[in-house]
C-alpha cells in the first residue's frame, strides 16, 4: 500500500471534464491548498500538512498529470499549462466548500500558485513560493554553462516523442537523480516514501514532460501577458529559496518584488525539498504569512 498522510482523508474530486484530482483533507478552520513539486506528490508536505491541520483546514491534492490524479492523453499547451492547472485548484477548494483560501506550492506547485495568484486574485488570500522564480523570469536569468544545471527544463522542452521516450527508458534513473541529487538531507525521504514517488513518476512520463512542455512556452506566454500590463500578485507573498542567484548571477529578490508588493523574501540552508528537510520552518513561514 501506498503511504499516506495520517490523519488526513482521501477522496478524488472532479475538477474539469474527465479530470478528476487525489486529494488528502484534514482539520477545520481557514483553509489553506499546498501543491507538491518535481519529482514529488502531495506526499512531501506530510510534515507541514500535519502541523498546519491542528487549526486550519489542509488540503493537498496531486496536480493533474501527477500521483493519483487524473492524467489527460491530450497533451497540448493548455491542457498542462500552469493557467489550466491554477483552475484545477481554485475548482477544487470551492468543491470543498472554499471559495478563498491561503495557497502554497513547491516547484512546479509554486508555478501553479503563482498563476492562481494572478489568474484568481479574488479567491487567493495569502500565497507561498517555495524554491522557484516565476517561469518567464527563469527562462531569462538561464545562460551559458550555469544553465546545465536545469538540464531536464530543456530536455521536457523538446517537441514530443524524444524525451518522453529517452526518460521513459530508464525512469528511475532519471526520477532518482533529482531525489538524491537536489536534497540537503537523504534521510529526510525514507525509503518507502522514495519508492512511491517513483512509481508516481513512472506512470506518468508523458503528462510529466507535458507539464515541462508548456512552461517552455505557453506558460511564458502568459507571464509576459501579465508581465507587459502591469498584472501584480496583490495578496501577502512570502517566496522561500536556496541561494540560486548568488550562485546563477541574479537577484531572485528583486525578480519576485517585480510581480508582488507585499513580499517576504528569504534564503535557506537546506536543499530544494525543504518541506521534507526542514518542515518545522516551513510551517512556521506559512504561519507567519497566514498572519499578515
Amino acid at each position: 500500500m501506498a503511504p499516506a498522510i495520517t490523519g488526513f482523508d482521501y477522496r478524488r474530486v472532479p475538477v474539469a471534464d474527465g479530470v478528476s484530482l487525489n486529494v488528502a483533507v484534514a482539520g477545520s478552520g481557514p483553509a489553506i491548498v499546498l501543491l507538491h513539486g518535481f519529482p514529488q506528490t502531495h506526499l512531501m508536505w506530510r510534515h507541514v500538512a500535519a502541523d498546519l491541520a491542528a487549526d486550519h483546514t489542509v488540503i493537498c491534492p496531486d496536480l493533474r498529470g501527477y500521483g493519483a490524479s487524473d492524467k489527460p492523453a491530450e497533451t497540448g499547451p493548455a491542457v498542462y499549462a500552469k493557467r489550466t492547472m491554477a483552475a484545477d485548484v481554485v475548482t477544487l477548494a470551492r468543491a470543498l466548500g472554499h471559495e478563498r483560501f491561503a495557497l502554497a506550492g513547491h516547484d512546479r506547485g509554486a508555478l501553479v500558485a503563482f498563476r492562481a495568484g494572478l489568474d484568481h486574485p479574488a479567491a487567493i488570500t495569502h500565497l507561498a513560493c517555495l524554491d522557484v522564480l516565476p517561469t518567464l523570469d527563469m527562462w531569462e536569468v538561464m545562460h551559458g554553462v550555469t544553465a546545465a544545471v536545469g538540464f531536464h527544463l530543456y530536455l521536457m522542452a523538446q517537441p514530443p516523442g524524444l524525451p518522453e521516450q529517452m526518460i521513459a527508458a530508464s525512469a528511475d534513473a532519471f526520477f532518482g537523480h533529482f531525489l538524491d541529487g537536489w536534497t540537503g538531507d537523504p534521510q529526510a525521504i525514507p525509503a518507502d516514501v522514495r519508492a512511491a514517488y517513483l512509481d508516481a513518476c513512472r506512470a506518468a512520463v508523458p503528462s510529466i514532460v507535458a507539464d515541462y512542455r508548456a512552461s517552455a512556452g505557453i506558460d511564458v506566454d502568459h507571464d509576459r501577458a501579465d508581465r507587459d500590463a502591469g498584472n501584480r500578485l496583490r495578496m501577502p507573498v512570502t517566496v522561500l529559496q536556496q541561494d540560486w542567484g548568488a550562485a546563477l548571477g541574479y537577484d531572485a529578490a528583486a525578480l519576485w518584488r517585480a510581480w508582488a508588493s507585499d513580499l517576504r523574501h528569504a534564503t535557506v540552508t537546506c536543499g530544494h525539498f525543504m518541506a521534507e528537510e526542514a518542515p518545522a520552518d516551513i510551517a512556521k513561514a506559512l504561519r507567519d504569512l497566514l498572519t499578515r
